[in-house]
């Protein structure tokens, strides 16, 4: 393991997004033989919910990259090496992780927020780690496991290795994906109760099927059925296939999407209503707006900030829309802040990242924080964090000058509303058909948090503001 003075290191795939088992190497920023510091970007990878760069938490001489760009790596599995100098031999265990250890750590009862890259210093990434083999853990580093004061053991864990988190300890989470995490809350199903038959003691959607199969209370699991046939039958495709077809692996973002859009679908009774609405005094003001600057230097203004601004308006008089579904607790979750969700189209599939506490802003702060999203979005760099806990959703399909749909509930939200394209349209305007600018609105709602009244008054009240954009002043 050591070299004169120098310690080699092993820097594991973290987990990078609560509850997330693997990510996929997109690039390498460094080769076999460069020198890396404390902090420095090493690689990309894309999990389920967004691409990440990896900061390496030591210095040192790369030495070996475990995997190529493009591999699929479990959370806790050593993918590079670095030889760090002037490091004492028992300053690695910590990082070296030997199998022994990573099965008996001990779960920690409160799981810390994790810096990108870095991973809990007390070894959370390492119970994470496969338990039924070493391959998270380099073979030479074993020997000094026994000198690593983070590891005590545990009376619950040692019963890990004989079946692999058949019943997950107290305090510590059990390894799922997210849309299974979602079908086992939507069928009331407590994880850690389940016996996981996945690789590396992953729970499964079977799993999660057959707990509630033999749970007493089975009320929901009709509603739930449907929902594991569409995803089994998704990755399905023609064989053989003609001259010129082009095969595009479901994975990441785009394998997250299909399966939240299924269970979204199949979950939440989707209702949606639309409107056509005169936008040509909102377009006025976008156009007075840009050329007088008053939101700021730089500030760019668009329809999509006062549709934004019309629907957070809409939210603060009836607010019973931001809202969610706690099926454990059978109750309806009115949120205190919007976090209002802007779903964006990227070459690695939608994403919905969201502006948090939205309607606390000014407009003008609103105009700014809604440029970095989109801008964040396009350059592949949004965070796990900014696609997490969004309430309501827009989203924008006049960019591509389809007049309205059908949105789809962003999964755990109450609504979304799709903005249409603008067009100019023949119009009844103070009694004359003339020209005037005019978009179509869709807002989809969650039929078990609200009825068709509610839906209707925050529709209504988005059209309203839209025409006549004066009652942001009056109504905000």
């Amino acid at each position: 393991m050591t070299n004169g003075t120098t310690v080699l290191r092993e820097f594991k795939m973290p987990d990078v997004g609560e509850g997330l088992t693997e990510a996929e190497i997109l690039t390498w920023y460094v080769k076999p033989g460069d020198t890396v510091t404390d902090g420095q970007v090493v690689c990309e990878v894309e999990t389920a919910k967004a691409a990440v760069e990896l900061p390496i938490p030591f210095t040192g001489v790369v030495e070996a990259l475990h995997f190529p760009a493009g591999a699929t790596v479990d959370v806790g599995t050593a993918i590079i090496a670095v030889a760090v100098a002037g490091a004492a031999p028992a300053e690695a265990a910590p990082a070296a992780a030997a199998p022994a250890a990573e099965a008996e750590a001990e779960p920690e009862p409160e799981r810390r927020e994790v810096l990108v890259g870095y991973g809990p210093r007390t070894g959370s990434v390492q119970r994470r780690a496969r338990r039924t083999n070493g391959t998270a853990a380099t073979a030479p580093e074993a020997p000094a496991a026994p000198a690593a004061p983070a590891a005590p053991a545990a009376p619950v864990a040692p019963a890990a290795p004989v079946v692999p988190v058949a019943v997950v300890a107290e305090g510590e989470r059990p390894l799922a994906k997210p849309p299974v995490r979602k079908l086992a809350k939507d069928l009331g199903i407590d994880l850690r109760t389940v016996r996981p038959t996945g690789p590396n003691g992953v729970v499964t959607r079977e799993d999660v099927h057959a707990a509630a199969a033999t749970a007493a209370e089975t009320v929901v699991e009709p509603a739930a059925a449907p929902v594991a046939e569409p995803v089994a039958e998704q990755p399905v495709l023609p064989v053989p296939t003609a001259a010129g077809d082009v095969r595009v692996p479901v994975k990441g973002v785009r394998k997250a999407t299909a399966q939240a859009m299924v269970a979204s679908a199949f979950t939440a009774p989707h209702v949606t209503e639309f409107v056509q609405v005169d936008v040509t005094r909102t377009m006025k003001l976008v156009r007075k707006l840009k050329e007088s600057g008053e939101l700021g230097a730089g500030v760019r203004v668009s329809p999509l900030l006062l549709v934004a601004k019309a629907l957070l308006t809409a939210i603060k008089r009836h607010p019973e829309i931001n809202a969610s579904w706690d099926e454990a607790a059978q109750e309806i979750v009115i949120r205190g802040a919007v976090n209002l969700g802007i779903a964006a189209a990227t070459p690695r599939g939608l994403i919905v990242p969201n502006i948090k506490d939205a309607g606390a802003k000014t407009l003008s702060q609103l105009a700014v924080s809604l440029g970095e999203l989109v801008e964040t979005a396009r350059q592949g760099k949004t965070s796990p964090a900014d696609m997490s806990g969004g309430s309501v959703t827009i989203t924008n399909v006049g960019v591509f000058g389809v007049d309205t749909g059908t949105p789809i509930l962003n999964p755990g939200e109450a609504a979304i509303l799709a903005f249409g394209a603008v067009r100019e349209l023949p119009w009844v305007h103070k009694g004359k058909v003339v020209p005037r600018q005019v978009t179509t609105l869709a807002l989809s709602f969650d039929h078990r948090m609200v009825d068709g009244e509610l839906g209707s008054k925050v529709l209504a009240d988005v059209a309203a503001i839209l025409e006549y954009p004066k009652r942001l002043i009056t109504w905000g």
